[in-house]
């Protein structure tokens, strides 16, 4: 089981997992070695944040200052399901 996320916490991409653009339609996708998942504009942007020097705060207002209407929650629980899927590593705060 997975401890909650904090503010604090620094996520980055795991080990082998990298984000890419799709050649034919243009969009953000996570790459990894069992696949490819298709991100929205939304969490494509939340991603670029994560490069564990930033924490979940930093990077919920920087994704605010752009998008409007980004609730923490949402992202919290984005994050929570790429930790989750082992997509994402957590540094702790």
């Amino acid at each position: 089981m997975t401890a909650a996320l904090s503010l604090t916490d620094r996520p980055q991409l795991r080990r082998g997992v990298r984000a890419g653009t799709d050649p034919l339609n243009g969009e953000t996708v996570l790459l990894f070695p069992e696949g490819v998942l298709i991100l929205n504009e939304t969490a494509a942007a939340v991603i670029r944040q994560c490069d564990g020097c930033h924490s979940v705060a930093d990077l919920v207002q920087a994704v605010g200052e752009v998008y409007d209407d980004v609730a923490l929650k949402d992202v919290m629980s984005l994050l929570q399901d790429l930790i989750m899927q082992n997509l994402l590593v957590v540094n702790r705060g």
